[in-house]
């Protein structure tokens, strides 16, 4: 009997039991933080289960003991048949789906959190594409409300204007700028406390000052878009950033005598590296190099785009024109030609399910890569926290097929 199970007795009646399963949520050395039995994964014995009432896990453990506890008259109990059950995903880099962007505000927004929900993400940090100053405080103004309105919104990333011209990617480069004291100190105001994430180029005039502020404020900074090497990137790591915006993607890459902003990263050991796992960002090869560098740091996201969980087709990343094939979406030129990689169509269950298939990663680490650690680069939840479905949590949760797609049917309401 866990901890947790021992508390059973001064709780509300279970209204849900999920039996029979694999937990995917728990500290993967096998001792939890307390002290307590692992909530890691059984291996390949299938009897965890977890319990909740009202939306909340009240106990979870192991084998038949869930016979035991108090129910309610029309208690749900749910036979996983040996599936996995992990916390559902969460996404910290993601512009938009379903035809909206962050950009549109409350109108898209619907249907941009359906999409993703659809495809396991419980939550996700609003990402604004590159604008002037004032441009970007006038969408953060308004993305305030859409957080506190909105539970499935974690908060505000702004991914620019403080970027690299020679690494804009699908940036507009008339709106790219140096960080000034006055600019860090707008965006602040706008956002209100509701900015959870800013990309910045270190290398840029008064970046690392700009760093320091935002990280003073509470706010997690991101390298990314960035021409600098390994010394501008680790003395970014050092004044306060702790992400690095989709690695490999906007960044010089690794060369032995100029190891870059990458292996900065995987220096500092407090970084969280993002990682657009859709086999189109990253090649297979550097994605398990990085898996095996950096375990338990990777954070999955999708960089998702307008585009995604609709048809091929022309869409619009903030003020550009892209150009979907294939699910591929590319900057379009005036010419009609495609060129750069613009955001992606990208979606969680896809991610995880890479991870695991063609980057090696294990199903708790690919699990926790798309949950835990986002929550953990956000500052959201503490760095020795390992369980996201622990007794008093919210029972937000997915069931996973042994190739980890989802069983949609059985996702925790």
């Amino acid at each position: 009997m866990t901890l947790e199970n021992t508390l059973v007795s001064n709780m509300m009646p279970a209204d849900t039991i999920t039996h029979n399963a694999v937990i995917l949520d728990g500290d993967p050395t096998g001792v939890a933080s307390d002290g307590s039995i692992s909530d890691g994964p059984t291996p390949a014995t299938g009897d965890d289960w977890i319990a909740s009432a009202e939306g909340t896990v009240i106990a979870r453990g192991r084998g038949t003991c869930w016979k035991d506890l108090s129910t309610s008259a029309t208690v749900q109990i749910n036979d996983a048949e040996g599936a996995y059950l992990a916390p559902a995903y969460v996404d910290i880099h993601c512009h938009g789906a379903g035809g909206s962007s962050a950009e549109d505000g409350e109108s898209g927004l619907a249907e941009v959190l359906a999409v993703h929900r659809r495809h396991g993400t419980r939550a996700l940090a609003l990402s604004y594409v590159s604008d002037t100053v004032a441009g970007l405080c006038r969408s953060l103004a308004t993305g305030v409300r859409l957080c506190r309105d909105t539970p499935g919104v974690l908060g505000l990333h702004a991914e620019g204007p403080f970027l690299s011209p020679d690494f804009k990617g699908a940036h507009a480069p008339e709106v790219l700028t140096a960080p000034t004291p006055e600019a860090v100190e707008s965006i602040l105001t706008a956002a209100d406390g509701t900015l959870a994430q800013i990309t910045i180029a270190p290398e840029l005039p008064g970046a690392i000052d700009a760093i320091s502020r935002f990280a003073s404020a509470g706010v997690s900074v991101a390298i990314g878009h960035t021409a600098a090497g390994y010394e501008e990137a680790a003395r970014a790591f050092d004044a306060g950033a702790n992400i690095l915006t989709h690695t490999f993607n906007a960044m010089p890459g690794i060369h032995h005598r100029a190891p870059g902003p990458i292996l900065a990263a995987i220096d500092a050991g407090h970084v969280s590296l993002e990682l657009i796992n859709d086999g189109v960002h990253v090649a297979g090869p550097p994605a398990r190099m990085l898996a095996k560098l950096v375990p338990g740091r990777i954070a999955l996201i999708t960089d998702a785009m307008a585009a995604t969980g609709m048809a091929d087709g022309r869409y619009m990343l903030g003020s550009l024109p892209v150009q979907v094939d294939d699910s591929v979406a590319r900057l379009l030129g005036e010419d009609g030609s495609t060129g750069s990689i613009a955001g992606s169509t990208l979606t969680m269950d896809d991610a995880v399910m890479r991870a695991v298939a063609e980057v090696g990663m294990s199903p708790l680490a690919a699990v926790q890569a798309a949950s835990l650690v986002p929550l953990r680069a956000l500052g959201l939840i503490a760095e020795d926290e390992h369980c996201l479905l622990r007794a008093g949590m919210p029972a937000d949760y997915l069931l996973l097929n042994a190739d980890m797609s989802i069983q949609a049917q059985n996702m925790a309401r």
